[in-house]
């Protein structure tokens, strides 16, 4: 049986997600910050959204700089995220100190990770204010994508690697036997819905 709370939630019931790694380049400074919280927001235009604290050191940055790009990586370079979510650029410049490779953007200053296997060039277009959190709105101008990654129906290629989830708390994880890959759409309902009228 559910227990009714009316304070003190479990903010972790969205988990797991997939989080990505947002680098934003302010005149000659590159920084990154790990990020769970993120969502696509419109395909016309392309519209994604990031959720920055204003207490991170890129929030600035962001705001600075007008641009950022979203990086995804797999499980094997899950290490990244500690390095940019434990952190702060204030303390270090994470970049040269663990010898991150990073690859140049076609239309934006700040650069991708070279271990992304996608990552969206975004612009700025609107800043909205969510409580402890701030929601960056970025328009993707430009993709770099691996396409082996990718099958021809553009859905990730589960064969060709093994997505990071994050369960919160530094704890990451990945499938241990597979994925069971399924495809339940309106199709699939309606054959449901006439099996049900002949029983």
């Amino acid at each position: 049986m559910k227990k009714f709370k009316e304070k003190d939630f479990n903010m972790y019931g969205l988990y797991p997600v997939v989080p990505c790694i947002v680098l934003v380049k302010s005149e000659d400074k590159i920084n990154g910050l790990s990020i769970a919280w993120h969502t696509a927001l419109s395909a016309s235009p392309p519209l994604y959204g990031i959720l920055v604290s204003p207490k991170r050191h890129s929030y600035e940055m962001i705001k600075q700089a007008q641009e950022f790009t979203i990086n995804f990586i797999p499980f094997e370079k899950s290490f990244l995220f500690a390095v940019f979510g434990r952190i702060s650029g204030k303390e270090m410049d994470k970049i040269k100190t663990f010898k991150i490779e990073l690859e140049k953007s076609n239309r934006v200053k700040t650069p991708v990770l070279k271990d992304a296997f996608i990552a969206y060039e975004c612009l700025l277009r609107e800043e909205i204010e969510t409580g402890d959190h701030f929601l960056f709105v970025g328009e993707i101008i430009g993709s770099h994508e691996r396409e082996n990654f990718f099958e021809e129906n553009k859905i990730p290629n589960l064969k060709a690697y093994e997505p990071c989830f994050y369960l919160g708390r530094d704890f990451y994880a990945k499938a241990k036997i597979g994925f069971l890959k399924q495809r339940v759409g309106r199709e699939e309902i309606e054959k449901i819905l006439k099996f049900k009228e002949r029983i």
